[in-house]
């Protein structure tokens, strides 16, 4: 088992008929300003490189960031959002990602999601979240040197947690807070995060400081 297998068993999943379903309808309908645009229209793999200490885990795809792109929080505001704050303590080396090509690189971070495909509503149901956890669950088992989980959002944190106590790493109460820290019993870090949202960003329930802020405890607790 290696993380070119896992991407590429990723990418060729089809699991779950609904979101399937979704992903190609979105891809057919498409929004006007992308219309001369293929769309990815799969389930969209991991971003990053394993050997990295930080996985930062995503709810799921965007119909037109990451269904159109194919790559985690790319082409969209959420995306737009999150890599200026990534870029800006270090994790990676430009503020903005608008497609494959794009040179977008990480730096000591890789991001997943708990589902893999663009769900309706950006809302995966139970079944869904449970066809895609042997991908979530392999992500974290080829990551040597992983440190922290850094969970965006109480579905990404609630899908951590229930991966820490399958594993044996957490047996005390967890709950969802925005820059709440649990460490667990292998010396490692879950650090949640309101997700990038732009009901969370246009509100102001999640600024760019407040962003950078969980980011740089991130990294100081992944040391």
């Amino acid at each position: 088992m290696n993380w070119e297998r896992l991407q590429a068993d990723t990418v060729a999943c089809d699991r779950c008929a609904r979101l399937r379903d979704h992903c190609r309808r979105v891809a057919e309908v498409k929004r006007a300003s992308y219309r001369d645009q293929e769309y990815w229209a799969r389930p969209v793999p991991n971003f990053g490189d394993p050997a990295s200490p930080i996985l930062m885990v995503g709810l799921a795809p965007g119909a037109h960031g990451s269904n159109r792109t194919g790559r985690m929080f790319t082409g969209d505001g959420s995306g737009d959002f999150l890599y200026r704050a990534l870029h800006a303590v270090g994790l990676c080396n430009r503020p903005w990602a608008v497609g494959l090509d794009d040179g977008l690189k990480l730096n000591g971070i890789a991001i997943t999601a708990v589902a893999r495909c663009a769900p309706p509503g950006n809302k995966p149901n139970a079944e869904e979240l449970a066809n895609c956890r042997p991908y979530f669950e392999r992500t974290a088992d080829l990551m040597p040197n992983l440190k922290l989980f850094f969970a965006l959002g109480k579905i990404a944190f609630d899908e951590t947690v229930r991966l820490a106590r399958l594993r044996g790493w957490l047996d005390a109460k967890a709950t969802f807070a925005h820059d709440s820290a649990i460490e667990l019993t292998d010396g490692r870090w879950l650090l949640g995060c309101y997700h990038p949202s732009q009901q969370n960003t246009f509100t102001g329930r999640l600024t760019p400081e407040m962003m950078v802020r969980v980011l740089l405890r991130a990294i100081r607790l992944a040391g």
